[in-house]
């Protein structure tokens, strides 16, 4: 893993994208490799839920119901 020194972190709170661990741990979103991805943070969260959101529902979706639910 990079230092931590040249990773880029996001600031939910005010938006903000910043290098290094300036912000406590609960205030930003992280590490990426570059500016321009700390940037898409939220977007990037956003695919990240989706993706497994889906997996849940597929693993949820055994296809045949137990015989009790018939």
């Amino acid at each position: 893993m990079a230092n931590d020194d040249t990773q880029w972190y996001y600031n939910p709170a005010s938006g903000q994208v910043a290098q290094g661990k300036e912000l406590a741990w609960d205030e930003r979103m992280g590490p990426y490799e570059s500016e321009e991805a700390a940037r898409h943070a939220l977007e990037t969260a956003a695919q990240r839920t989706q993706a497994a959101d889906a997996a849940d529902e597929a693993d949820d979706n055994w296809g045949v119901p137990p015989k009790w639910e018939n």
